[in-house]
């Protein structure tokens, strides 16, 4: 490696707030000569605007014609991502109790009705009907002692696949639900870089 060469890796995303400026160390690791590594952490890159709206796709070429811009003559190497989304952080509004006892109903019945159309649908009371003739030999239309240990399986398997209890993790392996959504959310971060460079090609090829 150099000694004189400057080195920056971007960041994948990036939380920051209204009118917060950007500074280099916020959305790139760097690797430099001490007598630089300050400065470089404390350039200001970009500076948050209300018009932002809600994401910002930040291009590491942009990075740097800044830094060339300010520090003049350097040489930069970068390694990793080629652009850093930063995520505009908002105010959360506070959900009304009324409201979020609408949800949990909303969740909890709709939820429920999923179970009991799946069971209706395979015919599960006829099976434990089936299952219990076998084992007992007698024929009891609701056979409770296989339908409520089933019942009782099927809310604790739910807690098992899901690996939470309420917000506590049962343990560090994440779940089939978590690793589905951190998929969908680099989905949607690759979305977003390229939709960001066609606008900005489009720019360009206007002017």
């Amino acid at each position: 490696m150099k000694e004189s060469a400057v080195y920056i890796r971007m960041r994948q995303k990036v939380q920051v707030v209204l009118e917060q400026p950007v500074t280099l160390r916020t959305v790139a690791q760097i690797v430099a000569p001490p007598a630089l590594q300050k400065k470089l952490q404390m350039l200001v890159i970009y500076q948050v605007k209300p018009a932002d709206k809600h994401l910002i796709v930040l291009d590491v070429m942009k990075v740097v014609q800044r830094i060339q811009h300010v520090f003049p003559g350097i040489e930069i190497q970068t390694v990793g991502p080629a652009q850093s989304i930063l995520e505009i952080q908002y105010k959360k509004k506070k959900l009304a109790p009324v409201y979020f006892v609408l949800v949990w109903l909303l969740l909890f019945i709709g939820s429920a009705l999923a179970i009991m159309n799946f069971h209706e649908d395979v015919s599960m009371q006829v099976v434990h009907q089936k299952i219990y003739y076998m084992v007992t030999g007698t024929y009891d239309n609701q056979p409770l002692i296989l339908q409520i240990p089933y019942s009782l399986g099927l809310g604790i398997g739910m807690v098992l696949f899901f690996n939470h209890v309420f917000k506590k993790r049962l343990n560090e392996e994440p779940s089939p639900l978590e690793v589905e959504m951190f998929k969908y959310q680099q989905d949607l971060d690759q979305y977003v870089v390229i939709h960001e460079n066609k606008e900005t090609e489009k720019k360009i090829d206007g002017d």
